[in-house]
């Protein structure tokens, strides 16, 4: 998949508008029951609606003509009955298709983020967190709209449209052939602005995400915007893009707007060529004037539904890029998933081994290149060496985050990728540097890491890494909210949150990554015997690179370029003086020196 950034535009497949409608009508599946109940409701509005001219002809022709009071009241009355019930049905029918919509706008929306939650890392790798909301929220509310239409025009507008059309040909074959003679230029023109007016609700699309990527990026970095003194220039590059945005949407508009002027331009000349041939039947004596004054009913009835069809036909133009956008997404399937019948797991001891792993995550240069080792139960592995030499691909490679390109991942014996991956994730515990804190209370953030702990096990873990203390301090203990990626605390704070956090989910094989590094002098001092009782008894990989940290480690494994160069204890290493040996003294001078 192609790298993407917030001011490159999407790549976007443009599908087959019948495949794109069958999929959206898919949706409407659960809801048949209730679909039918509302098109048996339109059709009895329609009916009522084409009754009227009908009646009208009747009372003209017969009860008018006949001086008959009766009968016109009969008629009157019935009129009366016919257009209070479809009053109504109209009124139920609009609160049942609003169930509908809202409906199947949640289970897209449910659909989508369950999918988007089971993509691979490689997914988010390669497209910013803004354009993936932008498909979530906006693309999805675009098809409020489709949906709300799909049912209340599609399908009651076409038979409308029928039945006039029926009701036309019966009264006069003449008058009938009038109506329909400017509907294929109709046809070919709206076929020929749609073709270029779907391309230009794409582009406009691909412009709004663009815009919300960067707008999400902008606000999550406002730091680094404001210390260096860069808001004029986003600002800047956010007008240009929303620049960008109006510019499409108002080149899309424009085009859209040609679909209500060559709509009625069609209607107008329709209405015009029946009045004219209308006007000479009468006179030749071929039909009545109330048949000329029902067919005048009914042309307005007949060029309604294709106004309403045509309305519908631009509403689908308008957000098949939407459709597209979504449907985008959910085609594209995990690279990382379980195999089909993959056993569990089971509960995992520890033992730990990499047989002759390379792995690349483009396919190109490896970032690992054969690498093995054993690490047995129990015991903690350190993993060392300078940025990028893929330390932290090691570790994201056994929690399976990435599949190896060649070898095998072995957790007690068991190749991880023929295993369910969470019952295999359930029992790993992963710290990162960059500690992530939920918008919510501190008790809750600890507690995500066992869902169904109780109050006394949160404060339990909290104490046993030494978070406990400065906890109780705050405004309101473990019910402070810590706002949005743990704003509130101090870089120290949230990683002995962390702490607390992995210590209560109990993982068999512990990751830190670098989990010291924010943590003070002072309050690592505090932490250690948390770490310590943390790591007791499980398997771990810690990466630091503070090696005064890893020395009572019980291996350490030196990565460089892509292998594994050393591999043994810290006194072991110290006396090779070969590249930990040398990154040690040099750590241990900078130190010095600063003292």
């Amino acid at each position: 998949m192609a790298k993407n950034t917030v001011r490159q535009d999407e790549y976007q497949m443009s599908r087959n508008k019948i495949e794109i409608t069958l999929r959206l009508l898919n949706y409407l599946a659960p809801y048949r029951i209730k679909t039918f109940l509302v098109i048996l409701l339109m059709l009895f509005v329609m009916v009522c609606g084409i009754l009227n001219p009908y009646l009208l002809k009747i009372a003209i022709d017969t009860h008018v003509k006949e001086s008959n009071v009766r009968g016109l009241m009969y008629i009157g009355t019935l009129l009366l009955v016919l257009n209070l019930l479809s009053m109504i049905a109209s009124k139920v029918r609009l609160i049942m298709m609003s169930f509908i919509t809202n409906n199947i706008l949640v289970n897209i929306r449910h659909q989508l983020y369950t999918h988007i939650q089971r993509l691979s890392f490689s997914f988010f790798d390669n497209r910013p967190v803004g354009k993936i909301l932008a498909r979530v929220i906006g693309d999805v509310n675009a098809l409020q709209n489709m949906f709300n239409q799909s049912i209340q025009t599609l399908i009651p507008e076409l038979l409308s449209l029928i039945c006039v059309s029926l009701m036309m040909f019966t009264l006069n074959i003449k008058l009938a052939l009038a109506s329909i003679i400017i509907l294929p230029f109709l046809t070919v023109s709206m076929f020929l602005i749609e073709t270029q007016s779907r391309k230009r609700w794409e582009i406009y699309r691909k412009k709004r995400s663009n815009l919300n990527a960067y707008t999400h990026e902008d606000f999550s970095g406002i730091k680094v915007v404001q210390a260096f003194g860069k808001e004029y220039d986003t600002l800047l590059c956010f007008r240009n893009m929303v620049s960008a945005l109006m510019d499409a949407f108002t080149k899309a508009v424009r085009l859209n707007d040609f679909f209500w002027p060559l709509v009625e331009l069609s209607w107008g000349i329709g209405i015009v060529v029946v009045f004219y041939t209308g006007y000479s039947l009468v006179i030749s004596g071929e039909i009545s004037v109330g048949t000329l004054i029902a067919f005048s009913m009914y042309i307005g009835m007949f060029w309604r539904p294709i106004m309403n069809l045509s309305n519908f036909y631009n509403t689908l133009i308008t957000n098949f890029s939407a459709a597209d956008r979504i449907f985008d997404i959910l085609d594209i399937s995990p690279d990382i998933i379980s195999s089909e019948n993959a056993p569990k797991m089971g509960k995992i001891k520890g033992v730990v081994e990499f047989k002759n792993v390379t792995f690349s995550y483009d396919k190109s240069s490896p970032v690992l290149n054969n690498i093995s080792f054993k690490v047995n139960s129990g015991e903690t592995i350190a993993l060392v060496g300078a940025t990028g030499s893929g330390k932290t691909t090691i570790v994201s490679l056994l929690s399976r985050f990435y599949d190896p390109t060649s070898g095998e991942i072995l957790i007690d014996g068991k190749n991880i990728k023929n295993v369910d991956i969470e019952s295999l994730r359930s029992q790993m515990g992963i710290m990162l540097q960059d500690t992530f804190l939920f918008s919510t209370t501190i008790k809750e953030n600890i507690r995500y890491g066992k869902l169904d702990a109780t109050d006394e096990e949160v404060i339990a873990a909290a104490k046993a890494v030494n978070a406990h203390d400065f906890i109780i301090k705050m405004e309101k203990g473990y019910d402070t909210e810590v706002n949005e990626r743990g704003s509130r605390l101090s870089l120290g704070q949230r990683q002995l949150i962390s702490f607390a956090r992995a210590l209560l989910a109990n993982p068999r094989v512990l990751i830190l990554d670098e989990a010291t590094s924010n943590i003070d002098t002072y309050t690592e001092k505090l932490v250690e015997k948390g770490i310590e009782k943390l790591l007791s008894g499980r398997t771990a990989f810690v990466i630091a690179h503070r090696l005064s940290t890893i020395r009572d480690c019980d291996k350490i494994m030196v990565v460089d370029g892509g292998k594994i160069k050393e591999y043994g204890t810290h006194n072991e290493l110290i006396e090779k003086k070969e590249i930990y040996h040398n990154l040690y003294m040099a750590q241990y001078r900078f130190l010095n020196e600063g003292a």
